[in-house]
C-alpha cells in the first residue's frame, strides 16, 4: 500500500493518512471486509511512527468505515445494510471527484470534533516499544523498572510440584485467594484501614474493581460524582455504561465541596469516585479535613466514597485517606499492583462494607468467575518475604531522581507546572492547544496527554500530563519547543 504523505502540508501526517484510507474506502479499491496493514507494517510502509498510525485508523472508526476485530486488526465496514451510510460514502466520493460544485467544510476523512479518546492513549501503549523511544504520555513505568526477578521466582515456586496442577484443573476461591487476602488485611493496617479479610476480594486490576462496583451499585441513568480534571478512562467507562457524570473541580486539598453540595441537594448521585492520594493528573492528595467533610456528606446524603488508591505504593503511608477516617463504612477502598510490578498481572483488590460484600462477590461472579490463583500465591509470597515492601521503596527513589530532572526540562522548555510536582505525574501548561499539540506532536513520534481527556467536558486546554519516567529525556523536550514555536508562530 503506497500512500503519499507530506511532512510540508498543513494537515497533520495523521489526517493525511486517514484521509487517502477514507478515499480508498469510499472509491471501493478498499472492499468490504478488507484487512488495513497491521500498525506496525503500516508505520514501516508509510514512514511514520506506530502513534500517526494508530490515531489515523481511529478516525476512520470513528467515521464508521472501520472496525476493530480483536487479535485480528481492523477492516472494512460492511455498508450493505445502511443504505443511508453508502449513499453518504457514494456522495463524499462524487464531491472528491469533482461530480458536483459541493464542496466539504473539513477535510475529507476528517470528522468535525475528532478529538484523541482514552481508548487511543491505551492502544498507544501497546505500540511504545515500536516507537523505540520513550512517551510522555504513557500511564506505567518504564519496562526496566518493573524487572522484577524476585516475581518470577515467587511464581516459579507457587507452581512447583502438585501445587501447578491443583491450580490450574480447579477455579480459585470466589473472593480470591485466602493466603493473598489475609496478606492484604495485614497491608491495609499498616495504613490504618481496618479491613478483615472477609471484607476484601481480589480483581484483575483496579480497573475492573472500579467496574465491579459500578455495575454492583448502579443503573443507567444514575448520577455519578467524578474529580475533573480526572482520569480519561473512568469517564469514558462511565459513560459506556450509560451513567450520569457529574464533574467536581479537584483542587489542591480536595473536591470542591460547594459543587458537591449542589450535586447532592438536586441530583441525589450514588457514588463518589476520587484518586485522594497523589492523584492522577494533577498529583495533588486529599487533606485530612477535606476527607472528613467527603464523609460527613457522604452520611448525610447516601452516597458512597469509591476511593481509588493506585499510587499507594509510592505514596506515603501516612497520607490521609477516605477509608482510614470512615472505617469502611460508606467507602469502598481500591488498589492493585500493575503499577509498580509487571502491568501484564492484572491483580487488584477491593476492601468494602460488610454488607456490600456479598452484592459485589456476586458480579465478579458473573464476570470472571474467579481470578488466577497461582499469581495471587506469587504476590502473597512476595508481600510476605518484604520484597514487594523493598520493592516500591526503589521505585520511589527511581522516581523521585526522575521528577528533579523531568521537572527542570519541562520548566527549560516554557511548560509551568499547575501542581507541585509529586509522585508519578505531572500537571503542566504548555501555553497552546494540547489537542492540536498531540497530533503534531504524533507526527513526530510522540504521543501526549492531552488536557482535555481529563476533562468531562472535553472542552479545549492547554495543560497535558506528562509522565515523569518518560520525559527524562532531551530530546522529546527539544522537539516539544520546535512544534510549540511553530504552533505560536503560525497563530
Amino acid at each position: 500500500m503506497t500512500i503519499s504523505l507530506s511532512r510540508q502540508a498543513a494537515l497533520t501526517l495523521t489526517q493525511q493518512l486517514a484521509e487517502r484510507l477514507a478515499d480508498r474506502i469510499r472509491t471501493r479499491l478498499l472492499p468490504t471486509g478488507a484487512r488495513l496493514p497491521s500498525v506496525r507494517e503500516c508505520a514501516r510502509q508509510q514512514n511514520v511512527s506506530p502513534y500517526t498510525v494508530v490515531a489515523a485508523y481511529d478516525l476512520l472508526q470513528a467515521q464508521g468505515l472501520v472496525e476493530a476485530r480483536p487479535q485480528r486488526g481492523f477492516f472494512v465496514r460492511d455498508f450493505s445494510q445502511n443504505p443511508l451510510q453508502v449513499q453518504e460514502i457514494d456522495r463524499q466520493s462524487a464531491i472528491k471527484n469533482g461530480a458536483n460544485n459541493a464542496t466539504l467544510d473539513t477535510p475529507v476523512g476528517i470528522p468535525p470534533g475528532t478529538r484523541i479518546n482514552a481508548t487511543m492513549l491505551i492502544r498507544g501503549m501497546f505500540v511504545e516499544s515500536v516507537a523505540g523511544k520513550p512517551q510522555p504520555g504513557a500511564g506505567v513505568l518504564p519496562a526496566e523498572w518493573l524487572d522484577a526477578g524476585f516475581l518470577v521466582a515467587a511464581m516459579r515456586k507457587v507452581t512447583s510440584g502438585p501445587a501447578l496442577r491443583d491450580s490450574l484443573v480447579r477455579y480459585g476461591e470466589p473472593m480470591g485467594d485466602s493466603g493473598l487476602r489475609d496478606a492484604l488485611a495485614r497491608r491495609l493496617q499498616r495504613l490504618g484501614i481496618a479491613a478483615a479479610p472477609g471484607q476484601i476480594i481480589t480483581t484483575m486490576g483496579a480497573t475492573q474493581a472500579l467496574d465491579i462496583v459500578s455495575r454492583a451499585l448502579l443503573q443507567p441513568g444514575d448520577p455519578v460524582m467524578v474529580e475533573e480534571p480526572g482520569w480519561a478512562v473512568e469517564y469514558a467507562r462511565l459513560a459506556a455504561m450509560g451513567m450520569r457524570v457529574l464533574p467536581v473541580p479537584r483542587g489542591p486539598e480536595g473536591p470542591d465541596m460547594a459543587v458537591m453540595q449542589r450535586y447532592c441537594e438536586t441530583m441525589a448521585p450514588k457514588l463518589y469516585v476520587s484518586v485522594s492520594v497523589l492523584h492522577n493528573p494533577t498529583g495533588y492528595s486529599l487533606s485530612a479535613a477535606s476527607a472528613h467533610e467527603v464523609l460527613q456528606m457522604a452520611h448525610r446524603y447516601g452516597f458512597y466514597v469509591v476511593e481509588d488508591d493506585t499510587y499507594s505504593h509510592i505514596a506515603p503511608d501516612h497520607a490521609p485517606r477516605v477509608t482510614v477516617l470512615d472505617r469502611l463504612q460508606r467507602s469502598i477502598y481500591i488498589s492493585g499492583f500493575a503499577k509498580v510490578l509487571v502491568p501484564n498481572w492484572r491483580l487488584g483488590y477491593m476492601a468494602a462494607p460488610p454488607e456490600l460484600v456479598e452484592r459485589l462477590l456476586d458480579t465478579k461472579l458473573l464476570s470472571t468467575l474467579s481470578t488466577p490463583t497461582p499469581m495471587e500465591q506469587a504476590l502473597a509470597l512476595c508481600m510476605e518475604q518484604g520484597q514487594l515492601r523493598r520493592h516500591a521503596e526503589r521505585l520511589r527513589q527511581h522516581l523521585a531522581k526522575a521528577r528533579t530532572r523531568s521537572v527542570a526540562l519541562a520548566q527549560a522548555a516554557g511548560c509551568r507546572f499547575v501542581a507541585e510536582p509529586a509522585g508519578m505525574f505531572g500537571w503542566v501548561d504548555t501555553g497552546v492547544d494540547t489537542e492540536v499539540l498531540t497530533q503534531r506532536l504524533l507526527d513526530e513520534g510522540y504521543m501526549i496527554a492531552p488536557g482535555t481527556m481529563f476533562h468531562a467536558s472535553r472542552g479545549s486546554s492547554t495543560c497535558m500530563r506528562i509522565n515523569f519516567a518518560t520525559t527524562q529525556d532531551a530530546a522529546f523536550w527539544r522537539v516539544f519547543e520546535r512544534v510549540v514555536a511553530a504552533m505560536k508562530a503560525s497563530g
